[in-house]
């Protein structure tokens, strides 16, 4: 299948948001406790010492991150069910008072009933955990809404209501739903998925339910014998312990933020006080759950939006400057304000000239402006950014500002002139800038594209936002972005030189080779392995013995990272993309499939799996993947793309046209669908096809070979003066084409028409 372009992986595994879906096989014993890793104790050692600290962990909201469901708990926190809920044609209610307390559900195929065996959350939503075959724990269809007192549809309740994402509810026994795959120890201590891709069942362990003390301070066993040895009432040289107030506070930070980030797990190893960008990559503003300037629209945690916080990006404030270990805030109540001490110690002492509003009313306390909280699935979460009301951005966006969140009975160009009328300067404007930057690459950015790369390159840059630009724009054919991209890899940023590596796939400019060479030997895991990942189908031969070396410890640690979570499909789907570049095809076929049944809902592994098997020789099985592809996802631009090139092959040029129409008609945008076409109709419909042409040549500018194309038709149409001047603008970028130079050569010598 020559000329089918390679869809680049774009999947990214992310706790708790991706959404593959599949239904495990064979039995397996259901998940639970289990024996404890070496050098871990349990927190209950930690309380003879510790008992103040530990009644105040048990009783938190991290102690209490899962527990066993017990009468008590329904009793003291949930409320009857008021009706039945209808979910996909069945009906579903909670019994309570059954034994075991269960959900049931009923439907054409009768009754059946599922056991609560545990219970996640409580602060905003009580979600129930029953076993399934295949040792899986599942979401129940049902939750709890703390404030509300209801009950509510679990998977309905996450829909994304996005213009430009199609989304609809999951089914509840969906692989997003399933505690082993989704959670990664954020509701237990010292998860084993214990995961056999071989039966797709899991055996999965924890030492306890809830986030224990070893969570952040490492496992206690060292740290018990080290104290026992000093005696009673005497401190050890060495606590063998990790102590948060003996980290930096990017470490702290770090320690927090693999439970608190929407992120891509890159290790299933880290350790409390090491760092996060050795272990994971974290989603930024490409994604759609992020509004253009950054704001919540979807379900995003916490650390994108911390991370563009300007206290914090001025090392001045870390997550227990508010929060204790266990989660608790520490400033309640009318210390609320004393969060911004000491660096905002005069606004504070006069917060009512500041924030205009009355001193005891709820618009006087800075989280109120500077920490809006927004909701998403029944969960409530404060803005961390800490940026002040933009309502601006309401204006041009739809994101959510503080003022209209509290006053909601205005709008938002009320509130725009408000805070205009109490701030002399603009203080909107970098929001906004940023914002239209993020919108425009959203949708292509190639007209914004010399901003964009002013944008990433400036002195004051954003980490976020330039992280994001970098990964958006890499989706465009436009060589404008190759330097921009090599400069990135320079940044202070290992968040902002990753996303460059990534954009560099594929590159073989020597100044990109050589710079993602040097990145193999970053000295952050993430960056090493993007560098791996861009240089996979490098070949080795010619390369320098160090160049040569470092790069093989970076792919290796690129291989580790993505067999890292097996039971994960856009890991899989990663892993194919990593084998076709490798040339490791039956591998990539194998990957790819895995992928499609870890999701069968998702066309684009099956995209890919035809690519290779194409590659193979295989054109009957490339063919049932598109075809697969297509009843999964019928307006799938890259399957009928790629089906129309294999359907030409083989002389189909029917059924190829109609394939390759459908895919401008679902992507416009795809320049080489338009080029085909073009190749496809020269013959009968040459008009047609110069038009065709045209589109091609405008969305890709800087492609010779449409060029060159668009020449040969005019000039097959009749067209040659036309042809002529695109044949001299191409000869001016490219004065080495020689078919350029022998059509040119041919239309002169027979003398324009």
């Amino acid at each position: 299948m020559s000329g089918t372009a390679r869809i680049l992986a774009a999947a990214i595994a992310l706790a708790g948001c991706e959404r593959p879906s599949g239904s495990g096989r064979g039995s397996a014993p259901a998940a639970g406790p289990g024996a404890r890793p070496e050098g871990f104790t349990g927190s209950a050692v930690c309380r003879p010492c510790h008992e103040r600290f530990h009644g105040l962990w048990e009783t938190s909201r991290h102690g209490l991150a899962m527990q066993r469901y017990r009468p008590a708990l329904a009793r003291e926190h949930l409320a009857p069910q008021a009706a039945d809920i209808e979910i996909r044609g069945r009906r579903y209610r909670v019994d309570l008072d059954g034994d075991p307390a269960a959900v049931s559900e009923r439907g054409p195929k009768g009754e059946k009933r599922y056991p609560i065996a545990f219970v996640l959350g409580g602060k905003n939503v009580y979600y129930f955990l029953t076993p399934l075959a295949g040792g899986k724990l599942q979401t129940l269809p049902l939750a709890f809404d703390v404030r509300r007192r209801e009950w509510f549809d679990t998977s309905a309740s996450a829909i994304r209501h996005i213009a430009s994402v199609r989304d609809e509810a999951l089914d509840w026994t969906e692989r997003p739903y399933t505690f082993n795959t989704s959670c990664h120890g954020c509701h237990v201590s010292q998860l084993s998925t214990n995961y056999d891709p071989a039966t797709d069942t899991y055996r999965t362990t924890w030492a306890e339910a809830g986030i224990n003390c070893e969570t952040c301070h490492g496992p206690a066993a060292a740290h018990v014998r080290a104290c026992e040895a000093a005696g009673k009432g005497s401190k050890p040289p060495d606590l063998a312990i990790i102590r948060m107030g003996a980290l930096d506070p990017e470490r702290q930070d770090d320690t927090c933020a693999p439970c608190h980030a929407k992120m891509v797990p890159l290790t299933a190893s880290f350790v409390p006080g090491e760092r996060f960008f050795d272990h994971f990559d974290l989603s930024t503003l490409e994604d759609p759950d992020f509004h253009p300037d950054g704001r919540d629209l979807g379900e995003n945690y916490t650390y994108t939006l911390w991370r563009m916080n300007p206290c914090a990006k001025a090392g001045r404030l870390h997550c227990l400057h508010c929060h204790t270990s266990s989660g608790r805030y520490r400033f309640a109540g009318d210390r609320a304000n004393d969060a911004c001490l000491p660096c905002h110690a005069a606004r504070v002492a006069d917060v009512a000239s500041h924030s205009h509003h009355a001193a005891d009313s709820a618009g006087n306390i800075c989280i109120a402006c500077h920490m809006p909280m927004t909701e998403f699935a029944r969960m409530r979460r404060s803005d961390h950014s800490l940026r002040p009301p933009a309502p601006a951005a309401t204006i041009a966006f739809g994101s959510p500002n503080a003022c209209t969140i509290c006053h909601a009975d205005r709008d938002a160009a009320w509130a725009d002139a408000e805070v205009r009328a109490w701030h002399g300067r603009e203080y909107q404007a970098q929001i906004l800038r940023r914002g239209r930057l993020i919108a425009a690459a959203r949708k292509g950015g190639g007209s914004e594209l010399p901003e964009i790369i002013r944008e990433i390159a400036a002195p004051d840059r954003d980490e976020i936002v330039a992280t994001s630009l970098i990964r958006l724009v890499a989706r465009l054919d436009d060589e404008r972005k190759t330097p921009a991209s090599i400069a990135a890899l320079r940044d202070a940023s290992p968040l902002v030189r990753a996303a460059a590596a990534a954009a560099l796939a594929g590159t073989r400019a020597p100044p990109a080779v050589e710079a993602l060479l040097a990145a193999t030997g970053d000295d952050r895991r993430l960056v090493r392995i993007r560098a791996a990942s861009a240089l996979a189908a490098l070949p080795r031969e010619g390369l320098g013995e160090k160049d040569r070396e470092r790069l093989a410890r970076a792919t290796a640690e690129l291989e580790a990272s993505l067999r890292t979570r097996p039971d994960d499909w856009s890991s899989q789907y990663n892993l194919g993309n990593y084998f076709i570049d490798r040339a490791d095809l039956a591998l990539a076929v194998q990957a790819f499939e895995r992928a499609a049944y870890l999701r069968p809902d998702a066309a684009i592994p099956l995209v890919n799996a035809s690519i290779a098997y194409a590659r193979l020789g295989d054109s009957e099985r490339a063919e049932s993947a598109l075809r697969r592809a297509l009843a999964i996802e019928p307006s799938s631009a890259e399957a009928h793309f790629n089906l129309g090139l294999l359907l030409a092959e083989r002389g189909s040029l029917g059924d190829a046209e109609s394939h390759l129409r459908a895919a401008l008609a679902s992507d416009p945008t795809l320049a080489a669908a338009a080029y085909n076409l073009a190749v496809l109709l020269v013959e009968d419909r040459v008009e047609e096809a110069v038009e065709w042409c045209r589109k091609a040549v405008e969305l890709r500018p800087d492609e010779p070979r449409y060029a060159f194309t668009l020449a040969f038709t005019l000039h097959r149409a009749g067209y040659d003066a036309e042809a002529r001047q695109v044949l001299l603008d191409l000869l001016a970028r490219h004065p080495d084409h020689a078919d350029a130079r022998g059509l040119l050569a041919k239309i002169e010598r027979n003398g324009l028409k």
